[in-house]
């Protein structure tokens, strides 16, 4: 299926140019292309335009979750008809084992997985695998660590297909070996269940189920279904595809390949700690390789399996995992969002990994196999594609040095917005000035981005403007991956009027309900301050025709007149071609129904769930439990019940993402149940 780009906007200003350029180097085989976007100019719609022309399937990779879910919707709203999927890490909360050996102290693997984040990864393999060409994947870095083998998750997909000959047992058999359960209780994605002749299956990546009605030995038809009404969606008299349950199943002979394999190692490792004398090492890795190894055999999977993958993967020590990448046919396009961002946290994710693990592995708790689950190293990386367009604001000399110091300028936007004034004015009294802007911005009905320098000082700017009776709400990397989305569209939605951030508010975010933009201690060289950082910051004000930058600055660094140059440079730029073509700066507002529409991961949120306060309370905070004199004086039935709910507010507040909540009630859980220990009955 060909591409079918959906809009209401034909390109305009230089986005005929720059999509030409683009369209003329992908085709003609330039491996690097830079597009120098200014922001606000539609380097999103541009990039669909590229995409559309060339008919590559793409990887359109960022390097945050809360712009990949922007551009998830933007897409989605191009591309209607085709196919467009989001994969990002699917962890809620998870906690690396680790080993510190200076305290003697071990740290146990904890995690907790959001189900809808893993059915939208799964989908993702299982499009790239179906062969379609109409692809977008807008992924995260996440991409480039470990998964299953694409060859081993291809031979075990099942086609169902009426007429076929099957044993009704055979194929529950297969069902079971591609890692679906039986059910009978809760039918839920990746379960299947029985009732006589029919057979229903709900896949592990969709939202409907597959029924199937055998005639003997034979499929009679096979139908999609909801899951919930059992109603009929639609009869698949072609067949349908069923894929595997996850990314790391694997056959029969490549398990019984691979428990051996573990087992030859486990002895070498377990002889090796002993020749040392180091008696301890040696009986901690055979314990714990005993225990997986039975693991696999009766389950098929064990908790970690990721770090035998190499033996799964049949592949030698020290070769890269297989990843997302792998998936793509070999002639996809890689469309690197926010570059200048990317590409760094690419190059420095090998080397954390690395040094975690290699002390798992000097002290006994992981065998070697551990180093080759991994991520991408970067010159791996760079390996992996054959063609990319990087497209940044800024872009930083690894990509000008890719593409030869040949750029595609777009800094002409569609609507005739110019990039943003700039005032500096003195960090002295900033909070009261900053207080009176922003009076004058709500008046008009305008939004406020505001950036400090730190998380703590965020945090007590909005707790201070709060009291003050302005709607105000922070966002930084402790906040919750889709309570960012959530925090996003309340602002465009006028439920809240400034939004204070720390280093979230710069590359690409789509706000131009937002007329000003603050910068406080502007003149704090650093990272946050540097050059690229500032022009990013200062673009979220360019969407706006009233968009206006104010930095509070007691000096101008030489970053701060880079940028300002910069910026101004664009500015007379833009001013230039309105006056040439007699264009009218005019803000793009959506419509209620339109921001909805493009901020709908956050509707994967759940409603925040309430602590415990008492034996029958419905609210309170669920801190410190195990403390309180009142839960010490509790029956066990009493402690049995309060164990219950503690429980259930523990996966509640991971499966929201809400980390610190859920380790805390972690602590109380295990604090709980060592006090109903001590209980009598």
């Amino acid at each position: 299926m060909e591409y079918q780009l959906t809009s209401e906007f034909k390109p305009t200003g230089d986005q005929p140019t720059a999509i030409a350029k683009l369209v003329e180097g992908i085709n003609n085989g330039e491996p690097a292309q830079v597009l120098l976007g200014a922001t606000g100019t539609g380097k999103t719609f541009t990039m669909a335009n590229v995409i559309a022309e060339t008919g590559k399937p793409a990887l359109v990779l960022c390097h945050n979750k809360t712009l990949a879910a922007q551009l998830y919707g933007e897409f989605k709203a191009f591309f209607p008809n085709n196919a467009v999927e989001y994969y990002i890490s699917y962890y809620d909360y998870y906690q690396p084992e680790a080993y510190i050996a200076s305290t003697d102290v071990f740290i146990e693997k904890d995690l907790a997985i959001n189900q809808e984040i893993e059915k939208l990864r799964l989908h993702t393999t299982s499009t790239l695998l179906s062969g379609r060409r109409d692809v977008i994947v807008i992924a995260s870095v996440s991409c480039i660590y470990g998964i299953g083998n694409p060859e081993e998750f291809a031979k075990n997909v099942i086609f169902l297909k009426p007429g076929m000959r099957y044993t009704r047992n055979n194929l529950l058999y297969q069902f079971v070996q591609i890692l679906y359960s039986r059910t009978e209780v809760e039918f839920s994605r990746g379960t299947f269940r029985v009732k006589g002749d029919t057979v229903d299956v709900f896949p592990a990546y969709a939202d409907y189920a597959i029924r199937i009605y055998f005639f003997g030995d034979e499929i009679e038809s096979v139908h999609k279904i909801d899951p919930v009404s059992g109603k009929k969606l639609s009869d698949e008299a072609h067949g349908i595809a069923l894929y595997p349950a996850n990314l790391f199943v694997t056959g029969k002979e490549t398990l019984n390949s691979a428990i051996k394999q573990i087992q030859d190692d486990m002895v070498h490792q377990h002889a090796y700690f002993e020749k040392e004398g180091r008696d301890a090492e040696a009986k901690r890795i055979m314990e714990r390789t005993e225990f997986d190894l039975e693991m696999i055999r009766e389950l098929g999977y064990c908790s970690g399996i990721e770090n035998y993958s190499r033996y799964f993967d049949g592949r030698t020590p020290g070769s890269r995992p297989f990843c997302l990448l792998d998936y793509f046919p070999d002639d996809y396009l890689l469309v690197v969002d926010e570059s200048h961002a990317t590409m760094p946290q690419i190059r420095a994710m090998w080397g954390g990994d690395r040094s975690r693990k290699t002390a798992l592995i000097e002290y006994g708790f992981r065998l070697p196999s551990a180093l080759d689950n991994r991520p991408l190293t970067f010159n791996e990386f760079e390996s992996m594609f054959r063609q990319a367009v990087y497209v940044s604001a800024t872009p930083a000399d690894y990509e000008l040095e890719q593409s030869g110091g040949i750029i595609v300028e777009q800094i002409i936007r569609p609507t005739g917005l110019l990039d943003p004034e700039i005032d500096i004015r003195p960090s002295v009294n900033q909070i009261d000035d900053l207080l009176d802007e922003v009076d004058n911005r709500v008046k008009m009905g305008d939004r406020v981005l505001v950036t400090t320098l730190t998380k703590r000082m965020a945090e007590e700017l909005s707790k201070y403007m709060d009291r003050l009776g302005i709607k105000v709400e922070y966002v930084h990397s402790d906040v919750k991956t889709l309570d960012r989305v959530e925090i996003l569209r309340k602002l465009r939605l006028g439920e809240i009027d400034v939004l204070i951030g720390v280093n979230l508010l710069r590359e690409g975010l789509d706000l131009p309900e937002v007329s000003l933009v603050a910068i406080l201690d502007a003149d704090k060289e650093g990272f946050l301050r540097d050059q690229r950082s500032l022009i990013q910051t200062m673009g979220r004000a360019a969407r706006n025709d009233r968009g206006k930058v104010i930095m509070y600055a007691d000096r101008i660094t030489g970053s701060m007149q880079r940028a300002i140059d910069e910026t101004n440079r664009r500015r007379a730029t833009q001013l230039a071609y309105n006056q040439e073509h007699g264009i009218t700066p005019r803000t793009v507002r959506k419509s209620h129904a339109e921001i909805i529409g493009q901020t709908d991961l956050a509707d994967y949120r759940v409603v925040e769930t309430q602590g415990y306060a008492g034996p029958d309370s419905d609210g309170g905070t669920a801190l410190a439990l195990a403390a309180e004199p009142v839960v010490a004086m509790m029956t066990r039935p009493e402690l049995e019940k309060l164990i219950k709910t503690t429980e259930k507010q523990m996966e509640a507040a991971a499966k929201d993402l809400d980390f610190l909540t859920a380790a805390k009630l972690r602590d109380e859980l295990a604090a709980l149940r060592t006090m109903l220990k001590g209980k009598r009955e």
